[in-house]
Order: C-alpha cells, then structure tokens, then sequence
C-alpha cells in the first residue's frame, strides 16, 4: 500500500498532488534546487528536500539522485508530475527496477507511444488515423527532399521526442525543407538529447482536439470525455476547454473509441491522453499520446468530478477501477487560462523576477491551481508559467463571463504576465462562435500588437510595482518568520541532501 509518495517536480503540480495525497492520508515528500527554495511547493509538502543547484540537469533531471533520495527517505512511490522525467521510459525503467512504484505507465508502454514515430507506426497498424507522412526517422535531407515530394507541401518537421513546439518546423518549399531540416534536428538534440525528426502533411487550420483515458491494471479502459485545446501561441497551449465546442456527438464517439484503441495497442495503464486532429472536413487524425498528467487535466476533472491524480494514486497501487463508462456524464463546461510570465508584446519572452505582490480571485465557478507567492522566483530555468485560473459553469456562456471575471481581479506584480491577453481571447468573436483554430493567436492576435491590445489591460502597473517594492522588506521578514515557525513544528523539513 503507498504511504510515501516523493514527487519528482516542482511548481504548481507539485502542489496540486501534494493536495491529492492530504487527502487521502499519504505523505508527500517534495525536492528543490537552489532557486526554489522559497516555492510554495516545499511549503505544501509534508517533508521537503534539498536536491542540486538550479540546472534542471542537476536537480529536478538528475534520475539517479532522485531515486537515491527516494530510496533513503523510505518512500514507496514516485510521481513525476508532468515535464521533466515523467515521459523518460529510462527513469521509469529505473524506479521500477529499483523496486519502487512509478505512478504512471509502464516503461514499455511510454517507449512504444513515446517515440512520435513509433506510435504512429502503432497507431497505423491498429487502424487508428494517423495523419499522412513517416512513421520511421528520416535519415538526411536527401532522404527529406525525397519524401516532402512524395507526400506534398505543406509539410511539418517534427522532433520524434518532441513536445512544446521544440523541434517543429512548416516547410513550403524544397528550399525553406534545406534550412529547417537542420535546424529542427539541432533544436530537437538541445531540448530532447535526441536529434531525430519526421514528416507529416500539414493539416490547414485544424482543431486540436484530445481525449483524456483512464485505465487499471487489470484491463478496465474509460474516457473522460474531449478537450478543445486549439489557442496556442508557439504549438504551445494556453488556453484549454472541455467539452469541444466543436465536437458532436458522432465527431465525439470517433475521438473516444479512437483514442480508448490507442491507450489499448500499447497495453497502457494510468493516465494518459490522446491527441489528435480534427481537419475542416471533420475528419479525424492522431496527433500523439501523452504517457502522463496533462497540465489541462482541471478542466476535465470539474467537468466530469473523478480526481484525475487521486486515480493515479489508486492505479499505481494496483487498485481496479470503481468508475464505469456509462456512470460517466459532462456535467458542466470548463476553461482553462495559463498564466505565464511572459512579455506578449516581446514575442512572448519570458519575464525573470520576483513575485512582490500576489492576489488570487475568487467567486463561484472559479479553481486556481498555483506554484508561486508572494517573493516566489521566476528563474531563467524552468518553465515559466505561474498558474492556472479555472473557471467552469452550467455552460460555455457563463464559464467564459466567470473566466473573464477571474481575471479581472487577479493581481500578480513583479514580473510581466499575459493576464491582459486572456481578457482579448475571450471577447474576440471567434473565440465567443467557436470558429478558431490552431491558428489563432497568429492570424488574430499578433498582427494587433504592439499597441492595440493595451485596451484590455486594466492596470497601471508601473504604479503599483513601486509601491510593492517598498513593502518587499516587511514581505521578506514575514516570510523568514513564517519558515522559522514551520520549520519548528517539523511540517516543513527543508533537510538539505547531497
């Protein structure tokens, strides 16, 4: 039975799991690294650990560390959040080798659907639509030039262990192919240690469409329902829904038996998602599948109430499903706001800093899933989203006016964020009619800046920085107070591990 589960990551999932394993009597156990040790996450932690200095690479990457420290605080699982080593088929080989529950899929299941190509390769021979191109990792770009003829331009250059755009490329031409095939394999060997790349047509002004499954250890498979996650910026999301405007009933059935046969071909277990894409046409495509947590999973759980991370737990140990396809219903609409520190009007740069002041909304319909507070670090080394603001309603309607509200009163001061971009997205009439498409922020939304969208926002912020920053001192010595008195009661251990 677990009892002990360490949580390999940081941030705002770290969070919300560590409020999964409150209730339902576990121990959480948290690591940091040098730039997070004022993170919310090690203070929501039953026990917390030093782990290495800020470098993902040494701290929150470091496998062998991580099962070491697993290992010497006596903990009976691992869960990897999302990111990081939660998709590593070599880690979770690691964990499970070194006798410790990995909560999350197979090893094996995570290097057959992994892999970009091998998955399409499965999904291929178990009759679920794969969009049109490679299902092996080119060779070079004779081979390149080769193939991008045979299957037609437009095409996408993708890394094999992608993921956030990271090694991505449209190619219209056999010259932009000369360029972007290097580039792409360069990008993809910095993000992912792996330099391969294949091709697929590119599918114009397509839906991106996903489905979240459940699955046991004993052969039990449930979907969760769709989820619309078209507004992205970078083939990055940032805004999510669930369910689909888009889908029908008969476009929902072909997603969820499609996507409950892939999790199948792969003998999956846990949490996962499939994605896919749907095409002007209606006609579905799968896209890849992601072998952990989504970080848009909130939107799923408050539209059908199963606790998506509570399952996980449950699964992992070796618990059968209780929940049954037909007890399943959508019981409201759901969206999803990420928010980051990011400069929209910079080509969305991150922005590094402190946090100085932090007030979340509140209201009815309204869920925040957060890893900063006030005097948090925005490093130059992770990902730089905050949080997620949720907002859900007996419809689309009043989810968005709930959203729109949400925002309005949410305050964050220290670093730039895209609050005020959200505001825009939500009142833009093809948002409002369901229209959009992946395409979105590009075609709408950029050629607005750099002026137009200063409408949306509705604070001087200058002013309110300086106010902040006068206060920071009295912030930091509450602080200091605040994990001193934590600290004494032995809830936070903060024990330093080399």
């Amino acid at each position: 039975m677990i009892k002990r589960i360490l949580i390999a990551n940081r941030g705002e999932i770290a969070v919300r799991i560590t409020k999964a394993c409150r209730e339902m009597g576990i121990t959480s156990i948290t690591v940091y690294s040098d730039d997070d040790r004022n993170s919310l996450h090690i203070r929501h932690a039953d026990e917390a650990y030093y782990l290495g200095p800020s470098p993902a690479s040494e701290s929150y990457l470091n496998a062998k560390k991580i099962i070491e420290l697993a290992k010497q605080v006596n903990a009976d699982a691992i869960h990897p959040g999302y990111g990081f080593l939660s998709e590593k088929a070599d880690f979770i080989k690691a964990v499970e080798d070194a006798g410790i529950i990995f909560i999350g899929p197979s090893s094996k299941s995570v290097e057959l659907m992994g892999g970009k190509t091998s998955a399409r390769k499965l999904m291929k021979e178990h009759n679920v639509p794969i969009v049109p191109g490679t299902v092996e990792p080119i060779g070079d770009l004779k081979d390149a030039l080769k193939i991008a003829g045979e299957i037609g331009y437009p095409i996408m250059i993708k890394a094999t262990a992608g993921g956030g755009g990271k090694g991505m490329r449209k190619v219209t031409n056999d010259k932009e192919l000369e360029s972007a095939f290097t580039m792409a394999r360069s990008e993809a060997l910095k993000a992912f240690g792996n330099a391969d790349i294949y091709m697929e047509k590119f599918i114009e002004d397509p839906k991106h469409i996903e489905v979240q499954i459940l699955a046991d250890k004993f052969g039990n498979y449930i979907h969760l329902f769709e989820r619309e996650c078209s507004v992205q910026r970078r083939h990055q999301k940032v805004v999510e829904e669930a369910p689909s405007i888009s889908v029908t009933p008969e476009i929902r059935e072909r997603l969820t038996t499609a996507a409950v046969n892939a999790a199948k071909a792969c003998g999956y277990y846990n949490a996962g998602t499939i994605e896919f894409l749907l095409d002007k046409n209606k006609n579905v495509f799968f896209l890849e599948m992601n072998t952990r947590l989504q970080v848009e999973h909130p939107v799923t759980e408050l539209i059908t109430g199963v606790d998506i991370v509570k399952e996980q737990i449950k699964i992992a140990d070796d618990k059968k499903l209780e929940i049954k396809q037909e007890d399943l219903r959508i019981l409201c609409h759901a969206l999803e706001c990420r928010i980051y520190a990011e400069d929209v009007e910079n080509n969305f740069a991150p922005s590094i800093g402190q946090i100085l002041h932090h007030r979340l909304p509140s209201g009815p319909g309204i869920r925040i899933d957060r890893g900063i507070d006030v005097l948090s670090k925005v490093s130059v080394y992770y990902d730089p989203m905050l949080s997620k603001v949720i907002s859900y309603g007996k419809d689309r309607s009043e989810a968005i006016q709930r959203m729109k509200l949400a925002l309005g009163a949410y305050q964050i001061v220290g670093v730039i964020t895209n609050i005020h971009s959200f505001k825009w997205v939500l009142s833009r009439e093809s948002f409002l009619n369901g229209t959009f498409d992946i395409n979105f922020i590009e075609k709408e939304f950029i050629p607005l800046l750099p002026d137009k969208w200063k409408e949306y926002d509705s604070e001087e912020y200058e002013d309110v920085v300086s106010i902040l920053s006068a206060l920071l001192k009295n912030k930091e010595n509450e602080f200091k107070a605040e994990t001193q008195s934590v600290s004494s009661s032995n809830k936070w251990m903060g024990q330093r591990y080399e």
